[in-house]
């Protein structure tokens, strides 16, 4: 019989990845309420953190999906009037994604939301706790963003 691992190393991944589950489906439920999905909501606040002007491939990137997937979410967001395409300055050819005003507003909304279920969710936890966790998750993000040898060959 195998012994279940102990070690905060050992445990780290597998309880990372349930509790992000878990956090993630409590955020959606929260803004599922406000009529938003995690594939609707997600993009916006990816635009309205990088300032807009970006493309749907830059955007895709951002938000974890392929970029056909995201093609039929911006024309949902496009058809909300959440969204707009609009033709880049410098490639006539490319469209860059942009917020509308009523985007900005909604994206205000969602992240009034986040923060009442953020705060309820990190109740228990000291501003140096957070702080100490988020700088790990950084040390995590760079390393994995980090170039690989398999990536190079």
């Amino acid at each position: 019989m195998s012994q279940i691992p102990t070690s905060p190393r050992s445990r780290f991944g597998i309880r990372f990845s349930l509790l992000a589950r878990r956090w993630r489906r409590s955020i959606d439920a929260r803004l599922a309420a406000a009529g938003l999905t995690d594939a609707s909501w997600v993009p916006l606040i990816h635009l309205q953190e990088t300032g807009g002007g970006i493309s749907q491939k830059e955007l895709a990137a951002l938000v974890g999906v392929d970029g056909s997937s995201l093609v039929r979410v911006l024309d949902f967001l496009c058809r909300e009037g959440l969204v707009e395409r609009r033709h880049d300055e410098h490639d006539g050819r490319a469209r860059l994604i942009h917020l509308t005003e009523l985007g900005t507003q909604r994206v205000a909304q969602i992240r009034e939301q986040l923060v009442a279920a953020e705060q309820e969710l990190l109740l228990d936890i000291s501003d140096q706790e957070l702080a100490n966790i988020l700088t790990s998750f950084e040390k995590i993000e760079r390393r994995l963003l980090a170039p690989t040898p398999e990536a190079d060959a």
